[in-house]
Formats: structure tokens, sequence, C-alpha cells
């Protein structure tokens, strides 16, 4: 029988090792745990509470309610999770306080106008705020060569609309994200012209992943449950179900994210999966594509002793 490693033990690993240094220093990395379902729900309430002691985003993926073949309904369930107004009220405070205005005492999660927040602390007028701020959002959003064209012009928007004193104009642009409507025309008027698509999806995820760290969170960390693209038969529950093709794809995209690991800004993705993934003789395991198999088996396994920082653990 493989060797097991209890869910408290890999867990304080992963804060050692990842949590409080590779990853907070901006490093990325992919981690696969093997466990039996009853165990998710602790894995998952337990790397949550981390992210939140920690001001990590945490967000939690099922294969069994997206399409986890398809890039874009990666992004777009990731995006989903993600707080996009709370992200730019974060940076145009860290903006602010780079320009030596006083904002320790704003909630960026708080409603209302956050520049107005700024002038109101400083007793400056709100104006005067908009202009110190707004070359740097062009500095340091705009001319960010570390996000997609596209997304940067997004997260420019949605920066200057927390200006406005009225009603919130960056709705078609949050919708364009989370994929509510993804059609380009919907974001023309914003100088949005890509769509998010198969094509475009990964450089997407980079960006967003990227402007997470530059928002000022320590990083993201990001739960995948893929157990449902090992299942074999079709068992009609109304969840979705993958054709081998499709569980190969989906494992393409795993191996696709493992290779450009580089690209990625402070991110740890813990992909939860079955025993059914690791079986070496079934007809949806990680075997029936070798380049995924390479890098994530075993290459060296003591028979007494479990490495808690392999690429994959299996948990008790």
């Amino acid at each position: 029988m493989a060797n097991l490693i209890p869910l408290r033990d890999w867990l304080q690993h992963m804060d050692d090792e990842y949590l409080s240094a590779f990853i907070r220093d901006g490093g990325s990395s992919i981690k696969f745990a093997v466990t039996a379902d009853e165990l998710k729900p602790a894995l998952r309430e337990a790397v949550a509470e981390r992210c939140r002691k920690s001001d990590y985003v945490f967000a939690t993926l099922d294969a069994a309610d997206m399409r986890a073949h398809m890039p874009q309904d990666l992004f777009f369930e990731l995006a989903r999770r993600i707080d996009w107004r709370l992200l730019a009220r974060r940076l145009i405070l860290r903006l602010a306080g780079d320009k030596h205005f006083e904002v320790e005492d704003i909630d960026p999660g708080a409603s209302g106008n956050v520049f107005a927040a700024v002038a109101d602390r400083n007793a400056i007028e709100l104006q005067s705020v908009f202009r110190e701020i707004r070359p740097a959002i062009e500095e340091h959003v705009v001319k960010n060569r570390r996000m997609a064209k596209d997304f940067r012009e997004a997260m420019r928007q949605l920066c200057l609309m927390e200006s406005d004193r009225g009603e919130y104009d960056g709705q078609p642009v949050l919708d364009w994200l989370t994929g509510a409507n993804p059609r380009v025309s919907s974001v023309r008027p914003f100088s949005i012209y890509t769509g998010i698509n198969r094509t475009t999806a990964r450089y997407f995820i980079e960006s967003a992943l990227h402007w997470v760290r530059l928002a000022g969170f320590t990083g993201t960390v990001i739960l995948l449950d893929n157990s449902r693209v090992t299942l074999a038969r079709n068992p009609r529950d109304g969840k979705r179900y993958y054709t081998k093709a499709m569980t190969m794809d989906h494992y393409e995209l795993l191996r696709e994210f493992i290779d450009d690991i580089d690209r990625l800004s402070g991110t740890l993705l813990l992909v939860a999966t079955n025993s059914e993934f690791v079986d070496e003789t079934g007809s949806r395991g990680y075997a029936i594509y070798q380049a995924l198999r390479t890098r994530v088996m075993d290459d060296v396994r003591d028979r007494n002793l479990v490495n808690p920082v392999a690429s994959l653990v299996r948990l008790s």
C-alpha cells in the first residue's frame, strides 16, 4: 500500500515550506493530493483558514461543476471568486500611500468612493487626490508587461471607475471578466478588444494572479477538485461528465501549468484528486497522458518514509 501522510502534517509542511516563504516571496507551485472524499471538507476548511490568516486570495474549483478541460472556464470560475472592486481599491490605497497620503485607517472593503475617502482623511480636495493617483495607475497598471494588454485596460478602467460618485459604471467589465457576458462587443466602449477564450485564457489567468499580488494580497491559493474527470462511467447525477478526450484535455491543461509555472505569480495550485487518478491500469488515470504522469509521479519512494513536499502525496 502507498505511504500516507496525515493531513495535519502535510498542511504544516505547506505552511512552512510554501505559504510562509516560497509563495509569499512570489514563487509558484502545483501540488497533487490524493485524498478520500470524506477528507476533502477538512482539507478545504484548513486551507481556507490559513489563507485568511496570511492574506491570500483563496478559491475553490470543482470539476463536477465546470468544464475543467477548458482554460477559459477555469478563468471564469476563478474570476467569479475574486472581488475585483476590492482589488482595485486596495491598489488605489497602495498607490496613495506611495504618494505619502495618510491611508492607514481607510477600509478598502467599505462602500463609497475610495478617492473621496483619501481626500477626507487628508483634508484635501478630491480632484487633487485623483490628479496625483491617476498617473500612478497608468504607470503601475497600463505599462505593466506582466499582464495581458486588454486585462491591463480592464484593471485601469476598474480603478478609474472607483472615482465615480454616482452609480457604478464598471459592471460590463465585471461581467466580461466573470463570463456573465463574455462578448467583446459589451466592453469595446472601455477600449477592450480581446475575447477570453481557449487561446487567450491562460494569459488572463497569469494576469489575474499577478494582479492579486499587485493589489497587495500575499498571493493566491487555488484548490481544484478534479476527481470528477476520473469517472469512466457517467453516473447521470446531473453533474458534469468527462469523456476520455475531455479528461486528456484536462490533463494537458495541468501539464501546461506545470511547465509554465514560472509565469505565475505567488500562486499555490492544490489539485485534490482520488485514487483513480493514480491508477496505472484505469482508463481515466494520469497514465493515459504520459506527459503529465512523468511530471507528478514518484521518481524515488522510500518504503517507510513519505516526502511531504513531493509533487504528489497521499493524505490520510
